[in-house]
C-alpha cells in the first residue's frame, strides 16, 4: 500500500523504545536510591494515566517541562496519600531524566523491521520527547544508525500535532508530504497531525484502542511488512 514512499517517519516512545517497560525499570531504581517505601506496582497504576494527562497539556502547550516533571510525581503520591517532601520530588524528577535511558528495552521486532525497511526507504524520528534523553534512549538502544534525521520538539519550539515539527521533519529529511509517511502510537500527536498536514500516517497500536475504520494500524511492528 506505501511502497511507493521514500520517507519513513518514526515516533520513538511507545513505538520502538518500550517506554513503559524502561520507565518502570526507571522508578524501581531511583525508588531505592531514594529509599522511597512505596509499592511500585501501585505507584505505577496512577502515576500512568496521570503521565499522560500531563503529557497531553505539554502538548497543547498548556504546561511547561518543569511542570509536567514535578506535577506528575506529586500526583501520583498525593493519590496514594504518601507525604513527600517537595525536595525530594524535585531529587526524583531528575533522577528519573538521568537513568530513564540507562534502560533500553526495544518493542519485539524492532530491529527486525528496521533491517527490513533501511535498505528500502530512508528512515527518520520525530519525537515529542525531552531532548536530553532521547538521543540518548537511540545510541544506547543501539538503533541510532538507522535513522538519518532526528526531529525534536524542543528544536522546533512546539510538539506533535502542530504542523510546524511536520514541516520541519520534512525540510530536514529534504523530503515532500506524498513521499512520507508517519507511523506512531499516539492517535492524535502522530496519527492525526501528520494527517492535517498531508502526510499519510499509520498507527501501532499497542494500546489496543479503538482505532477509526479509516485510519490503517498494526498491532506488531513486524506487520509493516505488509504495507511496505
Amino acid at each position: 500500500m506505501y511502497q511507493h514512499k521514500k520517507h519513513l517517519f518514526f515516533d520513538l516512545d511507545h513505538t520502538l523504545w518500550d517506554f513503559d517497560k524502561n520507565s518502570a525499570l526507571t522508578f524501581k531504581k531511583i525508588f531505592d536510591i531514594n529509599n522511597v517505601e512505596a509499592d511500585l506496582d501501585s505507584f505505577l497504576a496512577v502515576y500512568a494515566p496521570i503521565n499522560l494527562a500531563y503529557w497531553k497539556l505539554y502538548r497543547e502547550e498548556k504546561i511547561d517541562k518543569t511542570s509536567l516533571r514535578f506535577a506528575r510525581l506529586k500526583d501520583a503520591f498525593d493519590a496514594l496519600n504518601i507525604a513527600i517532601s517537595t525536595r525530594l520530588i524535585y531529587k526524583l524528577s531528575d533522577d528519573y531524566i538521568t537513568h530513564l535511558s540507562t534502560f533500553n528495552h526495544l518493542f519485539d521486532g524492532t530491529v527486525a523491521i528496521l533491517d527490513y525497511l533501511k535498505p528500502k526507504y530512508t528512515l527518520h524520528i520525530i519525537t515529542n520527547g525531552f531532548k536530553e534523553v532521547q538521543h540518548g534512549k537511540l545510541n544506547k538502544s543501539g538503533i541510532a544508525h538507522y535513522f538519518e534525521t532526528v526531529t525534536n520538539s524542543e528544536m522546533v519550539g512546539v510538539k506533535k500535532p502542530n504542523s510546524k515539527i511536520f514541516k520541519h521533519a520534512l525540510d530536514l529529511a529534504k523530503a515532500t508530504a506524498d513521499q512520507s509517511l508517519m507511523i506512531g502510537d499516539n492517535l492524535e500527536a502522530d496519527i492525526l497531525g501528520a494527517l492535517n498536514f498531508g502526510i499519510d500516517a499509520l498507527c501501532f497500536n499497542y494500546h489496543n484502542e479503538n482505532i477509526p475504520d479509516n485510519i490503517e494500524s498494526v498491532d506488531q511492528l513486524l506487520e509493516l511488512k505488509h504495507y511496505l
